[in-house]
């Protein structure tokens, strides 16, 4: 994970923590305006962090399991900085009416929280630009999520309207019995099992995470037949441009994913691109963002765009390996009937080997329609 990446995710989790324990403070208010919204929230929520802990191992993905831990440890030290902070309080100023905050309430808290609040716009700074706010939007978050959905948040403030309002529109003609859809987000499964708790089957925006690594990356070539020295030992040139992908030097960001709307990222495409070349001045005629992009005809030369491809096939067989159960027998477990936790992690890790799967197949069809091209132009 980078730095940013670091950054970001802490950022994440302490506005989660802000509004959370604002949460848990009017949770413990005798008499509190927001009691009727709060009395009607989940006791408790399907998120990981809450799973039995064979049922976090069902998950089966590292990526998400260190999410998981994460979290979890955020929590521990989190409920150590409440309880010090709050320590000196008597009962009468005590912010949570002296009840005690542990992990657990934190837990509830927070996952209340990531599943239900919205980012607003906030205050506008100097440059014109405005902050986000994440609020707590009782009746809208009873809303479920749809990539197609059928209504949106607006939010309206002005000088006729000076008070914020906010209010769901519809976007389509909603039928009596419809339910209310809003858009959650491009997400990945993680995600949505992290925040919301549920993983959406087929999820074209969901990912699969890889290290970008030379001795994993000549695993994967000779898998696939493919015979490359530069793998490990990338040229002086080739070091480079790597760099430039922020795939080489110290403060590389070597997490590269598989999966989504462009099937393989951009950086980890471009360096197979380049590495799979002898030759410079066959890669320095095309700019980084043609290297990157999966829609270029091959700019590199057919062999070099087959050979790409094919590893990248090899790097899903590795990943694929690294389950340990195959589709068939989740499926097989699933049928059996489980506990819910455990379906939902059985149905994650599902989806993730499909994603993978998914991959191959259309990496094998661009390598058929390449090779096809390659002897027609032989013909002609």
């Amino acid at each position: 994970m980078s730095k940013m990446d670091i950054v970001g995710a802490l950022a994440e989790e302490l506005w989660a923590m802000k509004l959370g324990l604002k949460l848990l403070g009017e949770r413990a208010k005798i008499g509190s305006f927001w009691w009727p919204y709060i009395s009607n929230l989940p006791e408790t929520y399907g998120v990981p962090i809450f799973f039995p802990g064979e049922d976090i191992k069902n998950l089966q993905y590292a990526p998400l399991l260190y999410q998981v831990n994460k979290r979890c440890r955020f929590l521990l030290d989190f409920e150590k900085e409440v309880k010090n902070a709050i320590s000196d309080f008597n009962m009468m100023d005590h912010p949570f009416g002296g009840q005690d905050i542990n992990a657990s309430s934190l837990g509830w808290a927070m996952s209340a929280v990531s599943s239900r609040a919205f980012r607003l716009y906030g205050k506008k700074s100097l440059t014109g630009a405005y902050s986000d706010v994440p609020m707590m939007l009782p009746l809208i978050d009873m809303c479920n999520h749809s990539f197609d959905p059928n209504a949106r948040i607006v939010q309206e403030q002005g000088e006729e309207q000076p008070e914020m309002l906010v209010k769901v529109v519809a976007e389509k003609e909603i039928g009596a019995n419809d339910p209310l859809l809003l858009n959650y987000g491009c997400l990945s499964n993680d995600l949505f099992l992290l925040d919301y708790g549920f993983v959406i089957p087929s999820n074209r925006y969901d990912t699969i995470e890889l290290k970008y690594d030379g001795a994993l990356l000549d695993a994967a070539s000779l898998a696939a037949g493919v015979s490359s020295p530069n793998f490990s030992s990338p040229a002086p040139w080739q070091q480079e441009i790597l760099s430039q992908l922020n795939l080489y030097g110290d403060t590389a960001d070597l997490k590269v994913t598989l999966g989504g709307p462009d099937l393989v990222e951009g950086r980890l495409l471009a360096a197979l691109r380049v590495l799979l070349e002898s030759e410079n001045e066959s890669v320095q005629k095309h700019d980084l963002s043609t290297l990157k992009s999966i829609s270029a005809e091959a700019p590199c030369g057919i062999a070099t765009e087959v050979a790409a491809f094919r590893t990248i096939i090899a790097l899903c067989v590795i990943a694929l390996e690294h389950f340990p159960t195959k589709i068939m027998e989740d499926e097989s477990m699933l049928k059996k009937g489980v506990p819910d936790t455990t379906k939902l992690a059985i149905t994650f890790r599902i989806q993730k080997k499909s994603l993978i799967v998914d991959v191959m197949r259309d990496l094998s069809r661009r390598i058929k329609s390449l090779l096809s091209k390659e002897t027609v132009s032989a013909k002609g």
